[in-house]
């Protein structure tokens, strides 16, 4: 088929091409096609040419926001490679970042944070839910929707206390938290947010110590849900307060608990499942967006453990 894409200028062309033409291999190597370009006019030759013309038109529209690495190509081939796609995209803007959503889940999982003053996100591992909620997270607050960016996580992890590690408790949770300051750095910049945390606006903190607290205008996110007890959810979903919102994350096949039964998100799937104001979006194994192993890993295991 041919393909011929309203480009503004060579950088722009050179953007979504990628060097030597690397992108356009790796679309070419994941989808089986043939692809062959003479500036903005593309030949695409292949059973999924169809699906490769989608990718480029992705493309095309986030090489008009920012530069596209492998990994923006790569989510991009996995997004348009499934049948359930949206009819219409969902974006979320800061900025640093602009990024644009496909996966039908991760779409819904999105809006529901904008919509809802609580949301979980449940699945596996590399499936967006605690990138996707940062980035919501960040552009609350540069649109100065909330005043805080409050970062939590149980103190719970792979039968490793808290108590083994040296310094104070801040320095004890902050490496629990990297994937989360990851985020915060490639939307933010490591000097903003340094800044941030040092006036309070984003603050860190073990899930122990939300208690008590009353959190308004904030923007409050609860990483590894899975590994609270269920009076420590019940704790930490009270602790909402009026002009706030609450996301909460977790993958229910990697509890950490002693006994895994007393999972604080599974029991909060069970009793919340019927409230409206609550929103409960599914990861499956088709919305891991790291590389094409991770993706092929999870559904090994998955497999093994129907088996």
């Amino acid at each position: 088929m041919n393909l011929t894409l309203d480009i503004d200028n060579s950088q722009q062309l050179s953007n979504i091409c990628g060097s030597f033409d690397k992108n356009l291999d790796t679309i070419a190597k994941s989808l089986d096609v043939e692809i062959n370009n003479k500036g903005e006019d593309f030949i695409i030759k292949g059973d999924n040419e169809h699906i490769a013309a989608r990718v480029l038109q992705d493309l095309l529209a986030l090489s008009a926001a920012q530069p596209i690495n492998i990994f923006d190509v790569e989510m991009t081939i996995r997004a348009c490679s499934h049948d359930d796609l949206p009819s219409q995209s969902v974006n979320i803007k800061t900025k640093r970042k602009f990024i644009h959503i496909r996966s039908k889940n991760q779409q819904q999982y999105v809006l529901d944070i904008k919509k809802k003053d609580c949301t979980f996100g449940v699945g596996p591992a590399g499936t967006g839910k605690t990138y996707l909620a940062v980035a919501r997270a960040v552009e609350a607050l540069e649109n100065s929707d909330v005043r805080r960016i409050i970062l939590v996580r149980p103190a719970v992890e792979a039968g490793e206390k808290l108590g083994f590690l040296p310094g104070d408790m801040s320095e004890k949770v902050d490496p629990y938290l990297r994937p989360i300051y990851d985020a915060l750095y490639e939307m933010l910049g490591f000097d903003k947010v340094e800044k941030l945390l040092s006036k309070n606006i984003i603050e860190v903190a073990p899930l122990a110590f939300m208690r008590g607290r009353t959190l308004n205008e904030a923007f409050i996110i609860l990483d590894e849900a899975q590994n609270t007890t269920i009076p420590q959810m019940k704790m930490f979903l009270t602790r909402l307060g009026f002009a706030s919102k609450m996301v909460i994350t977790g993958d229910i096949t990697q509890i950490d608990l002693a006994n895994q039964k007393h999972s604080g998100l599974i029991h909060a799937i069970k009793v919340l499942k019927n409230e409206k104001g609550v929103s409960f979006c599914h990861f499956e194994t088709k919305d891991v967006v790291r590389h094409q192993l991770v993706k092929r890993i999870v559904s090994a295991y998955e497999g093994f453990d129907k088996s």
